[in-house]
């Protein structure tokens, strides 16, 4: 199939209504598919892809479609081509398991050094993928880019997991994961549930990227305690970020 043809079967492209918000000062765009722009500077921000999760539970014996991993990059490399960034964090449990990346398929695997040719790429270490990443690290065939911990990015301060709220450190500017939030509302007559970005200004929780991902509930106390202040949910839509006010949340 030609590249003209295959432009013309594929499905159209939703615009992103996307909700800027500062943090720590610093103004970031949430994204309709999850993701977190950071335009000065420059930055592209996804937490939690879990690559290769449909596999992992496949060698368990539990059968999902095998397709997250190519779902995930399908819609990373529709914010990189969207966006162009200079630099791409990935925040940590890119991969699911410590045998993740030798599972991908050559294809998967191919696209990630596509996608980071000429930009600056960048993996944090999840407690998921930790192990994945030392060992890919030492292996002949390596993941494009380069492992890190927590890192700066002007005033943000990038890590996987958040840390507890304290007396005397309330973590300005912490941009985290691992928690994979969604904010749940009631609309049309039913329960409505969808992954949300969570931040009171100061910090912000970013929702799974991955396709295989779940979500924990932004009231449960592991997401809520961590904020002195009841902070803002930014619910995924269809075509926008929706800022929903806490006390609406179920």
């Amino acid at each position: 199939m030609n590249a003209a043809l295959r432009q013309t079967l594929a499905p159209a492209r939703r615009t992103c209504g996307s909700l800027s918000v500062r943090v720590a000062g610093e103004v970031c765009v949430l994204r309709c598919s999850g993701a977190m722009w950071v335009p000065a500077h420059h930055t592209l921000i996804v937490a939690d892809l879990h690559l290769e999760k449909g596999s992992a539970f496949a060698v368990r014996g539990q059968m999902l479609p095998p397709y997250d991993s190519r779902a995930t990059l399908d819609r990373l490399e529709a914010e990189i081509e969207d966006l162009a960034p200079h630099r791409v964090v990935l925040l940590g449990d890119s991969f699911h398991d410590t045998r993740a990346v030798p599972r991908m398929a050559a294809e998967d695997r191919a696209r990630l050094d596509r996608l980071a040719a000429g930009r600056d790429w960048l993996w944090l270490e999840g407690n998921h993928d930790r192990e994945a990443l030392k060992r890919d690290a030492e292996s002949a065939g390596r993941l494009p880019g380069r492992i890190v911990g927590d890192m700066t990015l002007g005033a943000l301060r990038l890590t996987h997991e958040p840390e507890p709220l304290s007396a005397d450190d309330d973590r300005h500017g912490e941009v985290a994961g691992h928690l994979h939030p969604a904010a749940r509302v009631a609309a049309y007559g039913r329960g409505v549930r969808r992954p949300c970005f969570v931040t009171d200004g100061r910090r912000i929780v970013l929702p799974a990227f991955g396709a295989f991902t779940g979500g924990l509930n932004v009231r449960d106390p592991a997401v809520a305690d961590l904020f002195a202040t009841p902070p803002l949910a930014a619910a995924l839509g269809r075509d926008r970020v929706h800022a929903l006010a806490w006390s609406v949340l179920r």
